[in-house]
């Protein structure tokens, strides 16, 4: 797996708090197969983690690790989530171990006691979770065997996906799902191609709130560049809070994009309504919509859909050049190939509305 800058600083940065912390990086033989059956994997850090051979006990601490699990065939071995994959509706439908999970990791701190009561003997999570030296000590003097998800393109994430196939046992389907994410990126940049500079569209994509939205080199600057969108923010200077990216409304308004695409239907509902929001011609034409949701919201940067997202975008950006393209017939393939599931065309409608398939937050 290519390493970036970032993953060379995660890397020390993790490497010095182990040393700090006086622990050795060694895990620990009770995690471990008393056999000796045991695996070594390379994780999207470059770290180099012996792991159980056959994990059955795994604690997902960011979302896309339960989506992974659950593709893969191996949603019953979940033990632990974060809080916010419980209300994906259809997830918790195919996989109530998802429902049934222990939440050990809320306000960005790891609960150790939490995991060894699930009896966890393997732990997902992203590298970020373990930026402080706090966490990164906790984990390592547990001695459970965790493998860090790092990510910021579309080749990045089918790679950290093929590694938890790798961990789980499970690299036929990822190879599958891969070859299909593949398929569908060259399918629509070959259309993309084709459309001209002055016909492509200037898209403000909203992540979960209003102003919340995309930076350069981040999964969602590349999908949507690849479906042939001006994404407006990811040239700009933008509000940094807790590692997360913001525009103003000011900024949005001196935009002023053809179109608003948002992974939140409440979001829609309120650009639509708000008068602060209705100068810009989007609003003024209609062009604000939600981006469906399924097992996740499509789009997300945990999203398993990245494929579907990129299929429909481009239809709905430029239907001329993607009448090949029936949606509903490639989610209705892409949900019973790697979930398992039979949709009706009312639920696959429901889909697309992205409505009653998130639950709201208690």
């Amino acid at each position: 797996m290519k390493k970036t800058i970032k993953q060379v600083i995660t890397w020390i940065l993790l490497t010095l708090m182990v040393v700090a912390g006086g622990c050795s990086p060694e895990v620990s033989p009770r995690h471990l197969s008393p056999e000796g059956d045991n695996i070594t994997i390379s994780d999207c850090t470059g770290r180099q983690v012996t792991i159980p051979s056959n994990p059955q006990r795994i604690a997902c601490l960011c979302p896309e690790a339960a989506h992974i699990l659950v593709m893969l065939g191996c949603g019953d071995r979940i033990v632990a989530v974060p809080n916010g994959v419980k209300r994906d509706v259809l997830l918790n439908e195919i996989c109530p171990a998802v429902q049934k999970a222990a939440v050990p990791r809320t306000s960005g701190s790891i609960n150790i006691e939490e995991l060894n009561r699930v009896q966890a003997d393997l732990v997902l999570l992203r590298s970020e979770a373990i930026q402080s030296s706090g966490e990164a000590h906790k984990l390592e003097v547990s001695q459970i065997p965790y493998l860090l998800i790092e990510y910021d393109n579309m080749e990045e994430q089918q790679d950290m996906i093929a590694m938890i196939a790798e961990a789980v046992g499970a690299k036929a389907k990822a190879q599958s799902y891969n070859q299909y994410y593949r398929q569908c990126v060259e399918r629509v940049q070959k259309q993309v191609g084709r459309i001209p500079a002055e016909a492509r569209l200037r898209v403000y994509h909203s992540i979960n709130e209003a102003t919340r939205t995309d930076t350069r080199g981040t999964l969602g600057d590349q999908w949507l560049s690849a479906c042939g969108a001006i994404n407006v923010s990811v040239n700009e200077k933008l509000k940094m809070v807790e590692g997360e990216h913001y525009a103003s409304l000011e900024q949005i308004l001196l935009w002023n994009p053809d179109v608003i695409l948002a992974n939140d239907a409440n979001v829609i509902s309120y650009i639509q309504s708000h008068p602060q929001w209705a100068a810009l011609e989007a609003v003024k034409n209609g062009q604000v919509y939600a981006l469906p949701n399924g097992i996740s919201r499509w789009g997300h940067p945990s999203s398993m859909e990245i494929p579907l997202a990129l299929l429909w975008t481009s239809k709905l950006l430029y239907p001329s050049f993607f009448e090949d393209i029936d949606i509903l017939e490639e989610m209705r393939w892409f949900y019973e190939e790697f979930f398992g599931l039979q949709l009706s065309d009312d639920k696959l409608a429901q889909i697309i509305s992205g409505k009653g398939m998130r639950d709201p937050k208690s």
